[in-house]
């Protein structure tokens, strides 16, 4: 690839088998899928290095920074990765002690914490509430059974007819019916179903709070289920010595298949000739044409308005792009510190993650303000301690961590996140008493910072679009258009703007890639004209 110091310049190309628009997770596993297949394939990156929001950076000497995710539990039981076998191209996991943590108020010295041991966690919960132990044991036990067919259904193209197949013949008819009713609740109403304790309710809640959907939301329950089994099954891993390790691990493993991944190449345009993707020209102006495909690793607004040819574009789908909706801004907070984090809880020490700033309610006040466009004055926020859970982040006895919280939609000004940032600063201390006079070093990303550092994150939105039904799986990205497909032969949408969404898992672009292999066989112009047929009834 391009090194970090070279200026744009023109590739030589002329013409490949297929162009990935993109070098994030999900354009670099596309891009490995399709080497894998014979393609000859070219990933063009506008930033300098590869691996769109899995970077991490030395902000502060001897201390390694996750720029933007850090946690990758979707990553460990991704089809796409799996079957890309990143561990023998240099990929390593780091887990902390316990997956993570959630304190019910910044006086609470007993805090919550899911443990590696599904029986450990179990006898705290029981500690708290009788028969929470027992009712996690219960639904740790349903997840082990469901989980393969589970994630079939979920990351796969929609409709994911052989995953929930298997997952009634897993469940049965009637618990299958009963499953997919506890999926569609609110997370406030799921956690109140499943436990009687407010400290096992707290488990799901903030993990919930993971996307933009309220916690009062039909769905909401559906990220607070799957992110808080897989702290129990997997832990929040993260890769050893930085999220740059992952990127760097499917880089290597597209190259040696034959991908190339080329920095500094700012796609601005794709060709369109008789409703067929054929050419990308770039900022320097060269034209690269495509026998195959172009796979665009892009958010979804970005492919529509910007990248094709305005006339591509039935006016019904015009109209639907403008109604596109973002998930709500990130403001994220890099700290480094001379010691751990001094929590007022001890049990938070160990954990990885720490879920930061709601009991039950004041959870629902600060989805509240987000959804009013109130600048929140206590956030709920994330906070990621990267040294507990990965050592080789910062120096001995120090600690490397960020927390992000967020704006409401359309508030991404500097002086709104800056103050929010300080709010940050201020829960962090209440939490735990001593906070800011361990601090070596502190940087803010706002919004616009997100924005100008990866394309794909519009004004801090960093899930490819909102999480909320109206906009999920097939109606990501817009109705008509769920998946990869695009009214344009040989395009498809490769970024977490299809479905499966955000996350890093590289499903979307597996999906892509996947879709336009599919196209090369005979099968495929049964498949196109069935996509088009449904287009038209949608339109």
């Amino acid at each position: 690839m391009n090194s970090e110091n070279d200026a744009p310049r023109h590739t030589g190309l002329g013409t490949v088998d297929a162009v990935v628009v993109g070098a994030g997770p999900n354009g670099l596993t596309a891009a490995a899928v399709l080497a894998d297949a014979g393609w000859d394939v070219v990933v063009l990156e506008e930033q300098p290095m590869p691996g769109g929001a899995v970077r991490s950076a030395e902000l502060f000497p001897g201390f390694t920074t996750d720029l933007f995710s850090a946690f990758h539990p979707l990553a460990t039981v991704s089809p796409a990765f799996r079957s890309l076998d990143l561990g023998s191209y240099g990929l390593r996991w780091s887990r902390s002690a316990a997956a993570f943590g959630h304190p019910s108020g910044p006086e609470d010295d007993d805090a919550v914490v899911v443990r590696p041991d599904p029986d450990e966690t179990a006898s705290d919960l029981e500690r708290r509430c009788a028969g929470d132990g027992k009712a996690w044991l219960t639904l740790v036990e349903q997840w082990m059974r469901i989980r393969e067919p589970f994630f079939q259904a979920l990351l796969r193209p929609f409709p994911p007819v052989r995953g929930v197949a298997s997952l009634v013949r897993e469940l049965g008819s009637g618990e299958s019916l009963r499953f997919a009713r506890l999926l569609a609740l609110p997370v406030l109403r799921m956690s109140e179903e499943l436990f009687g304790g407010a400290s096992a309710r707290l488990l799901m809640l903030g993990n919930a709070m993971h996307t933009d959907v309220p916690p009062d939301a039909p769905g909401s329950g559906v990220m607070g289920y799957i992110l808080t089994m897989l702290a129990q099954d997997v832990g929040f891993p993260a890769p050893t010595g930085g999220a740059s390790a992952l990127t760097e691990a499917l880089v290597r493993r597209g190259e040696s298949a034959g991908a190339r991944v080329l920095c500094r190449q700012n796609v601005t345009h794709i060709e369109v000739e008789k409703g067929r993707a054929t050419a990308v020209r770039t900022a320097t102006d060269e034209r690269i044409r495509v026998r195959r495909a172009v796979l665009a690793d892009v958010s979804a607004p970005a492919l529509y308005g910007q990248l094709l040819p305005a006339d591509v574009l039935e006016g019904r789908m015009r109209s639907d792009l403008r109604g596109f909706q973002w998930d709500t801004p990130v403001v994220k907070v890099n700290y480094a510190l001379d010691r751990p984090i001094p929590w007022r809880s001890q049990s938070l020490a160990g954990a990885g993650t720490v879920h930061v700033g709601a009991d039950t309610r004041a959870m629902v006040r600060w989805a509240a303000d987000l959804e009013t466009g109130v600048v929140p004055e206590s956030p709920f926020m994330l906070v990621g301690q990267m040294t507990t859970a990965d050592p080789s982040r910062s120096p001995v006895g120090t600690e490397s961590c960020w927390a992000y919280t967020h704006l409401p939609r359309g508030i991404v000004d500097d002086a709104s996140a800056d103050r929010l940032a300080e709010r940050v600063d201020a829960q962090l201390e209440a939490y735990a008493p001593g906070f800011g006079h361990s601090i070596l070093g502190r940087t803010v990303q706002r919004p616009l910072d997100l924005q100008a550092a990866d394309a794909n994150l519009v004004g801090g939105a960093v899930n490819g679009g909102t999480a909320q039904i109206q906009q999920q799986l097939f109606f990501r990205p817009l109705p008509g258009f769920g998946g990869p497909r695009t009214p344009v032969d040989g395009l498809f949408l490769a970024s977490a703007g299809a479905h499966p969404g955000g996350g890093v898992h590289g499903m979307c672009g597996w999906n892509a890639a996947r879709a336009a292999l599919g196209d090369e066989k005979p099968s495929g112009t049964l498949r196109r004209g069935l996509h088009g047929l449904t287009r038209r009834i949608l339109t």
